[in-house]
């Protein structure tokens, strides 16, 4: 949903600045699609050297407990009994079980235990960085699509219009996923929504003023 929301934002933002300076519509429409583009691959190398960074970070961790169970098994598997014991179980069953999961899978019970490592939560920068790059471009490409169906009489209109229905259902959809209040998330969305086009068309305005 962000990064759908950010999407439909950044590009009507880009698009709605560009036809307030009252260009012509092929700019408009070059200027939406650089938008769309650019913000589709700022999302995804963002994204990868996020999740690159934090993927590192797991190796790291995960090499540092490999070597601690080396150098202090007993020490290990006191640690791993004392988290069972912070949750709840007394400490005779918290050291049987802190035993019996270190004899099947050692690391794996402290990257999931003590590190909060798991197979579902691991770093995956690629996949990261298509995720971020396709929820971008599934928002942003509704503003170019308004683009090219409206007549240029009334495109500016059109892009906010579209721009706005989107982070609606954008909004909406991400209220109902969430549990939270529908009309305020929606509210909420449309409103920063339009008041960053808003301020775009007019810095749009007066460069193409000035200029």
């Amino acid at each position: 949903m962000l990064g759908a929301n950010d999407g439909v934002l950044s590009t009507a933002s880009v698009i709605v600045g560009v036809a307030a300076a009252n260009p012509a519509g092929r700019q408009v429409l070059l200027a939406g699609i650089a938008a769309l583009v650019a913000g589709a691959m700022s999302m995804a190398a963002g994204e990868y050297v996020s999740v690159s960074s934090q993927s590192d970070t797991e190796a790291a961790d995960l090499h540092r407990e490999r070597l601690e169970q080396i150098t202090d098994p007993d020490g290990e598997a006191q640690e791993l009994a004392d988290i069972y014991v912070g949750r709840g179980l007394d400490r005779a069953l918290a050291h049987q079980v802190a035993a019996q999961l270190m004899a099947k899978d050692a690391l794996g019970a402290h990257a999931r235990d003590e590190l909060g490592i798991t197979e579902v939560s691991s770093a995956n920068p690629v996949q990261a960085a298509l995720a971020s790059a396709a929820t971008f471009t599934i928002g942003g490409v509704w503003p170019v699509l308004a683009v090219l169906v409206a007549p240029p009489a009334v495109l500016l209109y059109a892009v906010v219009g579209v721009a706005l229905l989107v982070l609606a259902g954008l909004g909406a959809a991400g209220a109902k996923t969430g549990g939270a209040p529908l009309g305020r998330a929606t509210v909420r969305v449309v409103f920063w929504g339009a008041l960053a086009m808003a301020v775009t068309a007019g810095v749009g305005r007066l460069f193409g003023a000035v200029v």
